[in-house]
């Protein structure tokens, strides 16, 4: 068998109505199952903004209460954006990724937990911290360890973004 080089203009081949027939437009589906954690009062606000856009399935929460006890881990007191409260350990169960977001050190030990609960579930973790460089050095690291994606920003529109990006 014989390799063909590729050649510059196979690209524009492939943008071609007769090739059009063979992409796939329709949704890649299943769509990740994404939780998304504010950590933080401020991050609270752009979770809540970012969850009045239309997502496939996304849910979104706000940390209330890290590190209290169930059983033999850490767990998390959640509170939906609906209102509706619940526990880490049970939203995780179907997460495909979990996504932290933080504007603070306020939620460094919540971070950790998250972490370390994803981590024992093999479920890939996020972070973004909307930051001017300063005052969420303590979350930065507590993320570090465990976020396989971790942005410092100071636009909240990149939440929206990781979210796309990961097809939540």
């Amino acid at each position: 068998m014989q390799n063909r080089p590729i050649l510059l203009n196979s690209c524009a081949r492939a943008a071609t109505a007769a090739e059009a027939r063979f992409r796939i437009d329709a949704p890649i589906t299943p769509s990740r199952g994404a939780r998304v954690v504010a950590l933080d009062r401020r991050a609270e606000s752009i979770v809540r903004r970012v969850a009045e856009q239309r997502w496939s399935s996304a849910r979104f929460f706000v940390c209330e209460s890290p590190g209290s006890s169930n059983g033999d881990m850490a767990d998390v007191a959640l509170l939906s954006t609906d209102g509706s409260a619940s526990r880490l350990s049970t939203e995780l169960i179907g997460a495909d990724v979990a996504v932290m977001v933080a504007t603070a050190d306020d939620g460094a030990e919540a971070a950790c937990a998250i972490g370390d609960a994803c981590t024992l579930r093999g479920i890939m973790t996020a972070g973004v911290v909307i930051s001017d460089g300063f005052g969420a050095e303590a979350t930065v690291s507590a993320l570090r360890p465990h976020a396989r994606v971790l942005m410092v920003t100071r636009d909240e529109h990149d939440v929206a973004e990781v979210l796309s990006a990961l097809r939540a």
